[in-house]
């Protein structure tokens, strides 16, 4: 499967802001979709993972709360909602297709988007 992330961009402490990861193919209803983030100097770390059909979730301690991950099977399309942005919430933002059961490392995942980047200002 091939991912497209869009939505990115400048936005003040405390906003909010949604990404998408548009998906070809037609077996986008297959995968565990999740997201990803990798700030200057860091490691890409885990922010959220969504099952195949979109009834289970699993989210990092640090955005639990404030970002919601969600799909539209009809649209092959996963988003990611981030409420309440923080500056340490700056990074590049990646989308991932994994054919394991919510997985949370990036190791389970076989398919990457390019990545969006988010800018979060104080």
């Amino acid at each position: 499967v091939q991912l497209q992330a869009s939505g990115g961009g400048l936005v003040q402490a405390g906003g909010s802001l949604r990404i998408s990861c548009a998906a070809s193919g037609r077996t986008f209803g297959v995968y565990c979709m999740g997201w990803f983030r990798q700030a200057p100097g860091k490691e890409r770390e885990f922010v959220a993972v969504i099952s195949y059909s979109g009834g289970n979730t699993l989210y990092a301690d640090s955005v639990k709360g404030r970002f919601t991950i969600s799909r539209d099977n009809a649209k092959n399309t996963v988003y990611l909602q981030m409420n309440s942005l923080k500056p340490e919430d700056t990074a590049a933002y990646y989308c991932a297709a994994a054919l394991t059961w919510l997985p949370v490392r990036p190791t389970d995942f076989g398919s990457w988007g390019q990545g969006t980047l988010v800018t979060v200002s104080s």
